[in-house]
């Protein structure tokens, strides 16, 4: 397994995130970006895509002509197509994550987000808030599809705080908010920092960092593509504390090692 930087390592320690510069080829980029429009144009055609499901954009622009420009989200996206799977799976990926949650990993949770022109960001929240689980943290990787730009609604974390527990939360009352977001108040969040990226650029993440997204402002869609990792001794939870399993919750291993 190939180790961490001491850059890395200091990051991860003090700051709950380090980015890798040019971890994925652009090309591979613009390939998940068409296999995904090629997914949402055979849903519109009535075909089933099961596992994967898509979650409509909540404020759609004037403009909007194609399925593509209805969409927010693409879930479950990691175990049916083979670009998205074997990324999941890629050696480089599981030596990071494994460094960081031991050397066995589950994928148990995998979205494309479209972030189109005018979409709405997501306020201040932590992923661990949505995860039922025996044990954490869990390990979110963020792959930059398109450029993330300053208008175009990149991401913001708050340096630090993953060693946080996770907060109290109140739900996104935002008219047209996306369902199931949540925004953490009353946090002092002044030390945030923007995170832009370039097409390939990876961020690894705790989760319990707390991060938001602004509203895409621009004529270009932002696009990422979103996985989470846990320990494969991992013991999902949902039905004994919240009655249910999520249904973008799908396990499936993605790293082994021998015994």
């Amino acid at each position: 397994m190939e180790t961490l930087t001491e850059k890395q390592k200091r990051e991860w320690s003090h700051r709950g995130f380090f980015v890798v510069k040019g971890f994925a080829d652009v090309a591979l980029c613009e390939t998940m970006r068409k296999d995904v429009l090629d997914l949402v144009r055979r849903a519109d055609r009535g075909e089933s895509i099961l596992p994967t499901f898509i979650q409509a954009e909540a404020r759609i622009a004037e403009n909007a002509s194609g399925p593509e420009d209805r969409v927010s989200k693409v879930f479950r996206i990691h175990r049916e197509l083979p670009t998205f799977r074997e990324f999941a799976c890629d050696p480089r990926l599981g030596d990071l994550i494994g460094n960081l949650l031991g050397p066995d990993l589950d994928c148990f949770l995998s979205q494309f987000i479209f972030k189109l022109p005018g979409a709405m960001g997501q306020p201040w929240h932590q992923d661990s808030f949505y995860f039922h689980f025996d044990r954490g943290p869990q390990v979110g990787v963020w792959l930059a599809v398109t450029d993330a730009t300053p208008t175009n609604g990149p991401l913001w974390v708050l340096p630090g705080s993953h060693v946080e527990p996770v907060h109290e939360v109140v739900p996104d009352r935002r008219e047209h908010a996306n369902l199931g977001y949540v925004e953490i108040v009353d946090h002092d969040t002044s030390s945030e920092e923007m995170l832009l990226m370039e097409a390939g650029d990876l961020l690894v993440f705790h989760s319990h960092l707390m991060h938001r997204s602004t509203d895409n402002e621009s004529s270009q869609m932002r696009a990422a593509m979103v996985y989470h990792f846990a320990s494969a001794e991992t013991q999902d939870l949902s039905v004994e504390k919240i009655g249910f399993v999520p249904p973008n919750i799908d396990w499936m291993p993605t790293r082994r090692t021998a015994k």
